[in-house]
């Protein structure tokens, strides 16, 4: 099963610690959506949401993966659907137009307010640059505004990952 990954998740040891076997497919492009951290997290942090604008011009750089069903289901539960997310298929387009069905998850619960913790920008910025996104991409990524987590051990533990 193909799951594109646009926030967290396309950190290749992000989802190897929540689904080791997910392999990778490619990078690929989901057009008319903007990238947002405004999904109301279970921390009360912004994470990322695909929010749909239906503007052509707008479009999200992901990563897709190869999952199993049980992977699958294992990633819902860590994603919080029903409750955080919901999952939905979407069509992908990859750099030589190929387009593939995948499945993403889409927020719930949105809060213009909130602000993604540091670390949780990490994954994202650590995962495009891992996937070889382009840099204008990962540059407005960088420019997203963080607060300090004040749960300094999720914080460590968070980061961690790539020491």
């Amino acid at each position: 099963m193909k799951y594109f990954a646009y926030g967290s998740n396309m950190s290749l040891k992000r989802i190897h610690s929540r689904i080791a076997n997910a392999k990778v497919f490619g990078v690929y492009l989901l057009k008319g959506y903007d990238l947002r951290f405004h999904m109301v997290g279970q921390d009360a942090s912004a994470k990322c949401d695909a929010y749909k604008t239906n503007n052509p011009l707008d479009i999200i750089e992901g990563v897709v993966f190869e999952i199993d069903s049980n992977s699958l289901l294992k990633l819902d539960k860590i994603e919080g659907v029903g409750n955080g997310y919901d999952r939905v298929a979407v069509n992908v387009v990859g750099a030589d137009g190929d387009v593939i069905v995948a499945m993403m998850y889409v927020a719930k619960k949105i809060d213009e307010s909130l602000l993604p913790y540091d670390w949780y920008k990490k994954h994202v910025v650590e995962g495009a640059k891992s996937a070889g996104l382009s840099a204008s991409y990962i540059a407005a990524i960088d420019k997203v505004a963080v607060v300090t987590d004040p749960d300094k051990n999720r914080s460590n533990m968070e980061v961690k990952i790539y020491s």
